[in-house]
């Protein structure tokens, strides 16, 4: 009894850890990731046009922070449910939306004359947050009840 307790306790202890390593992403995002477009979604964008920006390192630096996200989401999912089979399903979801999501918004980036802001702006917010967790973790949850 005393072990099922101490695990379960360390259960949340990570599951924790890893929120505050998704806060943590958030946090420090100025001085982990290049991306000129933080700062341009929050001021007035109806006025501006777009900030110069390098595309190769605009690009890795979506990636990584999804990568890193998707990490600490997988983790999330797995002390949540403890299947792996539904961690491999999410990061199967996880890949083929990163792979959409990025070729949307280098689709909006570069190939219209004027790039709808809005759009871009949600494009990027999907593949900056994670989001994905928010609405896996209530579908999972959903469909483990309904079995």
């Amino acid at each position: 009894m005393l072990k099922k307790i101490s695990n379960h306790k360390m259960r949340v202890l990570f599951l924790f850890l890893f929120l505050v390593g998704l806060v943590m992403v958030r946090v420090f995002e100025d001085d982990l990731f290049y991306d000129p477009f933080l700062s341009f979604f929050m001021n007035n964008t109806k006025t501006q046009s777009l900030p110069d920006f390098d595309g190769l390192k605009l690009f890795f630096g979506l990636f990584s922070r999804y990568l890193l996200n998707t990490l600490l989401s997988l983790c999330i999912i797995y002390l949540l449910f403890k299947q792996i089979q539904l961690v491999q399903f999410s990061a199967i979801l996880f890949l083929v939306l990163f792979a959409i999501l990025i070729l949307l918004f280098y689709a909006v980036l570069f190939l219209s004359s004027q790039p709808d802001y809005l759009i871009l702006f949600y494009l990027r917010r999907f593949l900056i947050q994670p989001i994905f967790l928010v609405l896996f973790i209530p579908a999972f949850y959903y469909q483990q009840i309904a079995k």
